[in-house]
């Protein structure tokens, strides 16, 4: 099987979806592996890293992917992409079919067989495959590395001969990996922490960090998969007032919070802002889904009343070297549990094959992508 690598054309987009580390593993176990000229750059994987790994380096994108039997990436393919790739191939990628669903559309009328990888199931076994806790991790560190420079405070409280400086007070919405590597490293950096979920079950990892835990009302908010649900209405009024009660002492809020295949939910009201210390940094990390603060805008930073919201647009590319370390290893773990003897082996009543399969044989094939695509055409 041949697997091609291309340049992630996103703007902003320095990741890359195999390193020259996985690419040498992969080709010791019998794959062969293209990658397009000049990928790794913005990585700082040269390409002559992936010609002692073992890879061939194309100069058009147009050999590459017409003749790839697998091409892996970061991001959605654009139309011109899909255009480019054989027929019957297969490509793997963070698609995000459900707000997306028009790209699962244009590969199956391409004949591609696709998998997203934000549609892996949250179980065990796929832990070693899980791309977005990988991305979470960095996201959640470089979240509190952004406040801390944003910040006009310290985050630790120093003891100076022109006196005691008190130490930062952060909050930390969303006990996810993102959310718990923020409570990891803003502890690191000696602030005094918070974290509130409306899942009570992470309340033991929290405490096991070394932050409070803002218990909402008990409820059991949490689905199969591991995520928040939806809140009623009247619940979510009480958990704005809750968070709206801890933000008015705090200089630092972290933002997590996302509903799979929804819009963010709302956190952190305008009212709250305003209600915060001058000087007060809100990152939210949700602001590509809409945000969890009312005043964010997606890849903007925003002033109000003496608070700064900055909503990031792919924090992980901020990272490049170690996000793509680590997206390509959980990459080639599924690649192994997908592919045997050279072939795709597509057995449908595996929760990971059926789970991440989004298109095959010309057809949209995963029941949630084709309600999301009646939803879409119906709109």
């Amino acid at each position: 099987m041949k697997i091609a690598v291309p340049k992630e054309i996103l703007e902003g987009e320095s990741r890359l979806a195999l390193v020259p580390d996985v690419v040498k593993r992969l080709t010791g176990s019998g794959f062969s592996v293209a990658v397009e000229a000049g990928a790794g750059a913005a990585a700082k994987f040269e390409d002559s890293d992936f010609e002692a790994a073992g890879a061939e380096i194309v100069g058009s994108a147009k050999d590459l992917w017409g003749n790839a039997d697998l091409v892996v990436k970061i991001n959605k393919p654009t139309d011109e992409e899909i255009a480019l790739a054989k027929k019957g191939s297969a490509l793997i990628a963070l698609m995000w079919p459900l707000v997306n669903p028009e790209v699962a559309k244009k590969l199956a009328d391409a004949g591609i067989t696709s998998f997203s990888l934000d549609q892996l199931p949250r179980i065990t076994r796929a832990q070693s495959m899980d791309v977005l806790s990988s991305m979470s991790t960095v996201a959640g560190y470089k979240a509190v590395l952004m406040a801390a420079m944003e910040s006009g405070k310290f985050f630790p409280m120093l003891v100076t001969a022109a006196g005691t400086l008190a130490p930062s007070k952060t909050l930390v919405l969303g006990a996810g990996v993102a959310g718990l590597q923020a409570i990891a490293t803003a502890r690191r950096l000696g602030a005094v922490v918070e974290a509130f979920d409306v899942r009570p079950v992470v309340k033991e990892q929290v405490e096991s960090l070394g932050a409070k835990f803002i218990a909402p009302e008990a409820s059991g908010d949490e689905d199969a998969g591991g995520y928040a649900k939806e809140q009623s209405e009247d619940k979510q009024k009480r958990d704005l007032d809750l968070i709206h009660e801890h933000a008015k002492k705090t200089d630092i809020i972290i933002t997590t919070a996302l509903i799979p295949g929804r819009p963010a939910p709302l956190l952190i009201t305008k009212a709250a802002v305003e209600d915060m210390p001058a000087g007060a940094v809100i990152i939210d990390l949700a602001a590509e889904m809409g945000g969890n603060c009312e005043l964010t805008e997606a890849g903007k930073t925003v002033v109000h009343k003496g608070v700064t919201i900055i909503g990031p647009v792919n924090l992980p590319a901020s990272t490049p070297i170690h996000a793509s370390q680590m997206f390509a290893k959980n990459l080639m773990t599924l690649i192994s549990h997908l592919v045997e003897e050279g072939n795709l082996k597509l057995d449908f009543d595996d929760e990971i094959t059926s789970g991440t399969c989004i298109t095959h044989d010309g057809k949209v094939v995963q029941a949630a992508t084709l309600k999301a695509l009646e939803g879409s055409t119906n709109a």
